[in-house]
């Protein structure tokens, strides 16, 4: 087993295997929802889906997650498919079990979140995402490094092969915990810059657009605040975290932040690597909430959302949930919104421009609420110089 973290090479010839464990009665209809979403995930990461496999079993096999009779089955499957990647919808996964399905299926094995941990290292532009996609990789990498240390090594066990292999091993160990130091100290200045910079705005009514991956945050803040912020359909397009002004009209003046799409099973390493980016959420007067409502189980996705907002304790903030994407519904389809106290829902399209208006209007409701409730002067922004990156 390769011990990077990246394995998953840029090449549409890599044709991937993917497999679901359905474990003692786990609901079928998410386990499916979840395996469409990592066919996007390896898509994404530039393989091939060859073809997709579903195991039922009462409980995981602590050697190969699947059994030994199951890998014999897809030893042949691998073989008749010319496949060369396999990866299993699962966070975890066990370095004793990736080798041994290596080892019985005579090809590369990942999880999700090496997936997830690949695709984060192709989109990082800008340095801080450089520094935060390689810190998660490294909180990915080094609890598995004692797994590692056989291919690390290239050494067998036993008497009289343990000195040279334990030498790399904790070498290896030392210089991974060296840089994972240091680059927590490169994200901690620019922490501190951005708290420099929210300083200066103290003035400012300030809003996070949060989302699902994908769900047209960053098409939506292009045309509230008339940029261009790049913008493909594809998961985690952008990992940066943009600020951008927004005149909602001649008295009424915010800033907006894209952040970082989320996920279902967002490994806990990126989210903690993240945190300084993640902080401008927290640190925002109000949320906008993109939900995609052409998914399927966009209403899973919305849930996910909501977990993640409060593990950062800004589930209190006044939100907006800006249904987007209705121009792909159809006709028949039926929308219904669940409001609670601090949420207000408008269905639109950020494509189409459709319900970009009432959006306005809730968005400057919001903004007279934060400066009643501040009882000072706002700040006019100035749209040249404040649009930070």
């Amino acid at each position: 087993m390769d011990a990077s973290v990246n394995r998953i090479p840029v090449s549409k010839d890599e044709r991937a295997l993917l497999i679901s464990l359905i474990v003692d009665k786990e609901n079928i209809h998410h386990a499916e929802e979840s395996l469409n979403e990592l066919k996007m995930l390896v898509k994404t990461a530039g393989a091939t889906v060859s073809h997709t496999v579903q195991f039922t079993r009462k409980q995981i096999d602590p050697s190969t997650l699947i059994g030994k009779g199951q890998c014999e089955q897809l030893k042949q499957l691998i073989i008749d498919m010319n496949i060369t990647l396999v990866v299993f919808d699962l966070n975890n996964i066990k370095p004793s079990q990736i080798r041994n399905l290596e080892e019985m299926l005579k090809c590369r094995v990942v999880g999700r979140t090496e997936v997830i941990l690949d695709i984060f290292a192709r989109r990082a532009k800008s340095a801080e995402s450089k520094i935060q996609v390689e810190l998660a990789q490294l909180r990915y990498l080094l609890p598995r490094l004692k797994g590692l240390g056989g291919v690390l090594s290239r050494l067998g066990g036993g008497i009289g092969t343990r000195g040279p292999g334990e030498k790399m091993l904790e070498s290896d160990r030392r210089h991974i915990v060296r840089r994972i130091s240091m680059l927590k100290r490169k994200l901690q200045k620019i922490s501190n810059h951005r708290r420099l910079v929210r300083a200066s705005r103290k003035g400012l009514v300030r809003g996070a657009v949060v989302g699902y991956t994908n769900a047209g945050k960053s098409t939506l803040i292009n045309v509230l605040a008339k940029d261009d912020l790049f913008v493909e359909d594809r998961l985690f397009a952008t990992l940066d975290a943009y600020t951008r002004a927004v005149y909602l009209d001649e008295q009424r003046q915010i800033l907006l932040t894209d952040t970082v799409g989320f996920i279902r099973n967002l490994p806990a390493h990126l989210v903690e690597s993240f945190k300084s980016t993640l902080e401008e959420i927290t640190e925002s007067d109000f949320l906008i909430h993109v939900v995609d409502v052409s998914a399927r189980d966009y209403r899973t996705a919305m849930q996910t959302v909501k977990n993640e907002i409060l593990n950062l304790q800004a589930g209190n903030k006044p939100t907006i949930v800006f249904y987007n994407k209705i121009d792909r519904l159809k006709k028949d389809d039926q929308l219904v919104a669940n409001p609670t106290d601090n949420f207000h829902a408008i269905y639109g399209s950020a494509l189409t421009g459709e319900g970009i208006d009432v959006l306005k209007r809730k968005i400057c409701e919001i903004y007279d609420l934060v400066i009643s409730n501040r009882n000072v002067p706002s700040t006019v922004i100035d749209n040249t110089s404040l649009c930070v990156e």
